[in-house]
């Protein structure tokens, strides 16, 4: 994770500076001194604070930044990190380590919310592929900040078999067993299902796990009957909001799938407060 986290702040750096940054050229006295403290605004979770301090190692190298706050945990809003140092380094710095920092926070912030929302049920709560290209990895370590869990980092890891598969194999039992004879490598395989028909079919495939794909919450729990008898576990997922992911978690699947933890979270509310050293 080490690399990959140089990897995006070095391409994020290269976006935003370019060959310099032209506003502090021209007005910040060349080798003024500043503290500067990175401030959370709303309550939320933290996630992207080695993200943050890569940053300011890549603007400049001789910047001490101190973290007052750790990834992973509830807080209310209060400073999170002061760097101090070479003020033209941390202001080239800013705008990409805000931007990550609340990008991420916002990531594991609202997958918390969810958490919290299934809390004593024994589901669990799953983000998917649908991620910022470039920052998977960094999106789904938040979801698990959050109380998430991840679900396959890629196409290459396990085996989902949804309905385009499906149709192409020859329906979703045929594809089942396709999917199986050939899964060795994979963490696990699962089908994605539309109907409590195609439930049967699977199962009876021997599918160890099954995606429930916009499934109303009667039949989701016809959907956990069904399959009790096998061992099979359940996901829910399509369309589940925070207003309706407590009812589906009640009907007893295992895991919910949740997009919009990585697609539609709001950033964490965080910036930048700089002084004169």
């Amino acid at each position: 994770m080490t690399r990959e986290i140089h990897e995006v702040v070095a391409r994020a750096l290269a976006e935003d500076l370019g060959a310099g940054d032209l506003t502090t050229a021209a007005v910040v006295p060349a080798g003024a001194l500043a503290v500067a403290r990175i401030e959370q605004r709303a309550a939320g979770v933290l996630s992207g604070l080695d993200a943050a301090c890569e940053v300011f190692a890549q603007t400049g190298p001789e910047l001490r930044f101190e973290a007052l706050a750790e990834d992973g945990a509830w807080r209310e809003p209060g400073d999170v990190a002061v760097i101090e140092g070479d003020a033209a380094a941390i202001l080239a710095g800013e705008r990409v380590a805000l931007n990550l920092l609340g990008r991420l926070s916002g990531v594991a912030t609202m997958t918390a919310s969810y958490v919290r929302a299934v809390d004593g049920t024994g589901a669990r709560i799953l983000d998917t592929r649908k991620t910022t290209p470039g920052l998977r990895r960094l999106e789904k370590r938040a979801v698990i900040h959050g109380g998430g869990v991840s679900h396959r980092a890629g196409l290459y890891d396990a085996i989902l078999v949804k309905e385009n598969h499906a149709l192409l194999a020859g329906g979703v039992g045929e594809a089942a067993r396709l999917a199986l004879a050939d899964s060795a490598g994979a963490a696990f395989v699962e089908s994605e299902v539309e109907s409590l028909d195609d439930l049967d079919e699977v199962l009876a495939a021997g599918v160890g796990r099954v995606l429930l794909d916009n499934m109303d919450v009667a039949e989701l729990r016809e959907a956990v009957e069904r399959a009790r008898a096998t061992g099979a576990s359940l996901e829910a997922s399509g369309g589940i909001s925070l207003d309706t992911v407590r009812a589906v978690a009640e009907t007893g699947v295992d895991f919910i799938s949740v997009g919009a933890l990585t697609h539609s979270a709001p950033a964490l509310d965080v910036s930048l407060l700089l002084e004169p050293a």
